[in-house]
C-alpha cells in the first residue's frame, strides 16, 4: 500500500498550489480520502475530506471557499487546489485513506507560504 503527495512547495500569500495524492496497492475507489496538515509541536488537522463513493466533500473553516477537493477515480489520485494561501496555511500537508478498519498515510509534503 502506498499513497504518494506531490505538489509541495514555497508560494507567496495570496497564491496557489495544487498537491495531488496517488494510492496504489489497494482498493481506491471504496475509500474515503482526507487532507490533514501538521505544524511542529501541533496534532494534525483535519483540512478537507471527500467521501467514496457519493464525492460529498467537507472542509475546515480555516480553508472554506479557499481550497477545494476533488478525486479521479481512474487515476487513483486526489487533487487539494490551493487558492489565496496565507502564511498560517503553512504546514508539513498528509493524504489520508480510510475504509472500515483501514487507515493509510503518506508521507507528507511542505507548503510554506511566505513572502
Amino acid at each position: 500500500v502506498q499513497l504518494v503527495e506531490s505538489g509541495g512547495g514555497l508560494v507567496r500569500p495570496g497564491g496557489s498550489l495544487t498537491l495531488s495524492c496517488r494510492g496504489s496497492g489497494f482498493t481506491f475507489s471504496r475509500y474515503d480520502m482526507r487532507w490533514y496538515r501538521q505544524v511542529p509541536e501541533k496534532g494534525r488537522e483535519l483540512v478537507a475530506s471527500i467521501t467514496s463513493p457519493s464525492s460529498h466533500t467537507d472542509y475546515a473553516d480555516s480553508v472554506k471557499g479557499r481550497f477545494i477537493n476533488s478525486r479521479n477515480k481512474e487515476a487513483r489520485t486526489i487533487n487539494l487546489q490551493m487558492n489565496l494561501l496565507k502564511p498560517e496555511d503553512t504546514a508539513v500537508y498528509y493524504c489520508n485513506a480510510q475504509w472500515l478498519a483501514n487507515n493509510y498515510w503518506g508521507q507528507g509534503t511542505q507548503v510554506t507560504v511566505s513572502s
